[in-house]
């Protein structure tokens, strides 16, 4: 199918080439009149963009070409599709593929696999999948990762879709939640899950190092699976093992993993969490910026908000945790365990990552998603007044709604500063990640209230920080989000305006794009973007959804169709 599509868009390529005369050629679509930021991070220019098929196949003054169709763009910006380079719609898209919310931004790539991919899986995890489902519930039929990806593109999204093979999906695959390194028969058969994966197309290893049982991996570790994906030159992308006391540390095993592997390396949503650590946003940096000069490939993404999102199992030791959600819970059950869990909550965390502790008290702490109706009252307040209204202290309220809600309870933590968010955002290998779901305003998502980052992170970064903010040329901001990830990710073909590219393309106003999801009203499209094509098909028209799902599967490097070109 790869060897098809790229015939196809060679022999668009060559027709465009005889258009020398402006007339000769024909298209099938013409964007017309608009201002073409390529993703190079060069200046723009006025042009036309033409597409054949999935391709772009020429840019230039096409104003006396022929086509099928064409599209108006004066006063807009023409871009390459955006990449969602962090994203969690791995069950939205099964629950609704048009992507509402990202698409309605720009991105025309889903990128996931944050420590946690949807394969591979066997039977106790499918069973688990299952049980653990909320407000979106499908079949996990599949195994492999490859299976899960070609499962979203037969149903039919609209974006496209890639994943990195997550650590803890590996681990817990051959390990279970137990608290031990793997025996060397573990290891080897978890490296080989990881080589089966980089052959259907994942992107490399992501690891998510705060959490349980991802906590209980070692550097050996890592570095094991990280070097089975290097072999087919994958790269190694990871939610550091300390945003917090230990920041510094855990950007230099993620430095030390990279170093050893000789594999791209990216730290996700970077930033140094909790007041206390906000003056080590320079050292990181520059930590960073003498790992490049050694010769290493380091990148970063980061999301633009200063609160962060996940659940209450990050404001518990995760020693706690050890088993899964049901021994966990279990614990939380038993008088003496929960007492110890409550000093140890309490107690300045020595060895492990509070988000309770670093967002500096249950004020900052906002509950955002319940599984049990009868909890979902809460939903949007704080920590702080949730405990109040039940007359319990913060660390109590935390357990119990836990065990009442039979799960982690979806939490926001206030942790970031605005200078840093700024100074991570002007480091020139830093590119965007929403962290969130794709979604859309309607049910089964408006049963919880997400982050709004769901609805906004491209807009803002775009709106906010670029057009109000000034942190960077408008140029250089779409380079962060189209070709630059690309490059870091390893992905053919995409994130340029070229001939030969994919025709992902966004038409926007950079005068007015703009977020409006905010944490009291979050299920708020951004608006800005008119249109939308992925892979040559308008997903989005005058900024309305036309329904089309043409989004494909985007494999790395260790792809084994790849040899067929």
């Amino acid at each position: 199918m790869r060897r098809r599509h790229f015939l196809a868009a060679f022999a668009a390529a060559a027709l465009a080439a005889c258009a020398t005369g402006q007339g000769t050629a024909r298209y099938d679509l013409i964007i017309a009149g608009g201002t073409v930021y390529d993703g190079s991070g060069e200046a723009p220019r006025a042009a036309d963009v033409a597409v054949v098929g999935d391709r772009v196949v020429a840019i230039g003054d096409l104003s006396n070409a022929r086509a099928d169709r064409r599209i108006d763009a004066a006063g807009m910006a023409v871009a390459p599709g955006f990449i969602n380079v962090l994203s969690w719609a791995t069950d939205s898209l099964i629950q609704d593929g048009r992507s509402q919310s990202d698409i309605r931004q720009g991105v025309t790539l889903e990128v996931m696999g944050e420590g946690e991919s949807m394969g591979p899986i066997n039977d106790a995890m499918r069973a688990e999948m299952t049980a653990r489902q909320t407000f979106v519930r499908y079949d996990p039929a599949w195994t492999t990762l490859g299976e899960y990806l070609e499962y979203l593109e037969r149903r039919g999204v609209s974006t496209n879709v890639a994943s990195f093979i997550g650590a803890t999906t590996v681990r817990i695959h051959e390990i279970g939640y137990e608290d031990r390194p793997p025996t060397p028969e573990e290891l080897a058969r978890m490296q080989e899950l990881v080589r089966q994966a980089m052959r259907e197309g994942a992107l490399g290893v992501g690891s998510s190092l705060i959490y349980a049982p991802a906590f209980y991996a070692d550097t050996d570790e890592l570095i094991a699976l990280v070097a089975a994906a290097k072999e087919f030159d994958g790269g190694y992308i990871s939610h550091i093992r300390s945003e917090g006391d230990r920041y510094l540390e855990a950007i230099d095993e993620l430095i030390a993993i990279a170093r050893a592997t000789g594999a791209r390396a990216q730290i996700y949503h970077l930033k140094p969490a909790g007041e206390r650590n906000w003056r080590l946003s320079e050292a990181g940096i520059a930590r960073l910026d003498a790992a490049r000069a050694e010769g290493l490939d380091i990148t970063a993404d980061i999301y633009t908000y200063n609160a962060g999102a996940t659940g209450l199992d990050a404001a518990m030791p995760p020693w706690v945790q050890e088993g899964g959600h049901d021994a966990w819970v279990r614990r939380l059950r038993d008088p003496a365990i929960r007492a110890r869990v409550l000093a140890e909550m309490r107690a300045p965390a020595a060895d492990w990552e509070s988000l309770y502790q670093l967002a500096g008290g249950p004020e900052n702490v906002i509950l955002i998603g319940f599984k049990n109706p009868a909890l979902r009252r809460f939903t949007g307040q704080t920590l702080a007044q949730v405990a109040a209204a039940r007359g319990t202290s913060p660390e109590d309220t935390i357990i119990d709604l836990v065990i009442e809600d039979n799960h982690r309870v979806d939490t926001a933590y206030v942790l970031m500063s605005e200078e840093n968010i700024e100074r991570n955002l002007r480091w020139p290998h830093t590119m965007i990640g929403s962290d969130a779901g794709s979604m859309a305003p309607e049910e089964p998502f408006t049963q919880f209230s997400p982050h709004p980052r769901a609805y906004g992170t491209f807009a803002r970064f775009l709106g906010y920080y670029v057009r109000e903010r000034q942190v960077m040329p408008l140029a250089e901001a779409i380079r962060r989000i189209t070709s630059l990830p690309a490059q870091a990710l390893a992905i053919r073909d995409r994130g340029r305006l070229a001939a030969g590219y994919y025709a992902d393309i966004v038409i926007f106003d950079p005068e007015t794009i703009a977020d409006h999801a905010t944490f009291a009203d979050p299920h708020q499209y951004a608006t800005g973007v008119r249109d939308v094509l992925v892979n040559g098909v308008q997903v989005l028209r005058a900024g309305e959804h036309t329904g089309a799902t043409p989004g494909r599967v985007v494999r790395g490097p260790g792809w084994t169709g790849w040899r067929a070109d």
